[in-house]
């Protein structure tokens, strides 16, 4: 009989266990609170952020631009992210470039890789006016009375990769080493590791 107790006794505790350990993880999270420095205040930036990172889908850039005229401040937020995503772009493409024209392994790797490094100035010039504003804020300083815009734009990698093989194509020079399904393969190895 004693065994039946303490087996029952073993039972009841158990459940007991089991009951306040799931109890426990129902309990909701407190959020744990990144206090910042002594002295510091954290800024909240309009339209940055995780949503507004390039991936492999798209690339994007933010930036804000400041002015008395509040159109003024929107033509500079706008010239600033067009900069900055130029800027990425171009580092983008120089890595798929450099990839493309090591494994297709061409006796005038210099030549090709200028002529393409060449295209791609070309080809971001003309893409850049094609950007899409996917977020814009304007704020007016109550201080100084200048206006504040911050914009993200973003564009379409597919889109990048279908305008530089048309460029590509056309170029008689190159079109003799160029092989589109590997370069948009070296592309998309590229923007992957965007993710």
């Amino acid at each position: 009989m004693k065994t039946l107790t303490t087996n029952r006794s073993l039972t009841v505790l158990m459940t007991a266990l089991m009951l306040s350990g799931a109890m426990t993880a129902c309990k909701k999270k407190k959020a744990v609170v990144d206090p910042a420095p002594e002295g510091e205040v954290e800024v909240k930036v309009a339209c940055s952020g995780p949503d507004f990172f390039t991936n492999d889908k798209v690339f994007r850039a933010n930036n804000l631009g400041e002015s008395m005229d509040q159109a003024t401040s929107k033509k500079k937020a706008l010239a600033n992210a067009r900069a900055d995503m130029a800027s990425a772009i171009n580092t983008q493409l120089k890595g798929v470039i450099d990839n493309y024209v090591n494994s297709r392994e061409m006796n005038n790797k210099e030549e090709v890789g200028e002529r393409f490094e060449g295209l791609t100035r070309e080809v971001l010039d003309q893409r850049l006016s094609g950007t899409k504003t996917i977020c814009e804020k304007q704020f007016k300083d109550t201080k100084t009375g200048n206006y504040k815009t911050y914009v993200a734009i973003e564009l379409s990698a597919q889109e990048l990769l279908s305008a530089y093989n048309e460029r590509l194509s056309s170029d008689d020079r190159l079109k003799i080493d160029y092989d589109y399904e590997k370069f948009k393969e070296t592309f998309e190895k590229e923007m992957e590791k965007l993710k």
